[in-house]
């Protein structure tokens, strides 16, 4: 059901139904590659956070697309080992690779919703 007040939409749904979304949110938050862990000062290294930013948003987008590592390599022209060191968030990818991988996502036929 959705709720509008004050001109913003909600949904409302069973306290049952919210327990498995959150159950769902976590086990997909603990497939994804961990951010370094802050510091002292409340920062973390750059380079590694980027790399696994990168990571965390191509594994995302990549099974948005229903696709599998060997898939999105082939239409990138990339090697599958090349995703699946980026996907572990422990390699910085070229710009040109980064390129390639982008324009393949956007060509790659969109997931069946369900």
């Amino acid at each position: 059901m959705i709720l509008r007040i004050k001109g913003k939409r909600y949904a409302l749904v069973e306290p049952a139904e919210l327990r498995r979304l959150k159950r769902l949110a976590a086990l997909q938050e603990a497939a994804l590659p961990a951010y370094p862990p802050v510091d002292a000062r409340g920062t973390m290294p750059a380079k590694e956070a980027i790399s696994v930013s990168i990571a965390r948003t191509l594994i995302t987008k990549r099974q948005a697309a229903g696709l599998t590592q060997e898939a999105l390599a082939r239409l990138a022209g990339v090697r599958q080992e090349t995703i699946c060191r980026l996907e572990s968030g422990k390699h910085s990818p070229t710009v040109r690779t980064v390129e390639r991988i982008e324009q393949a996502l956007e060509k790659a036929p969109k997931a069946k919703r369900r």
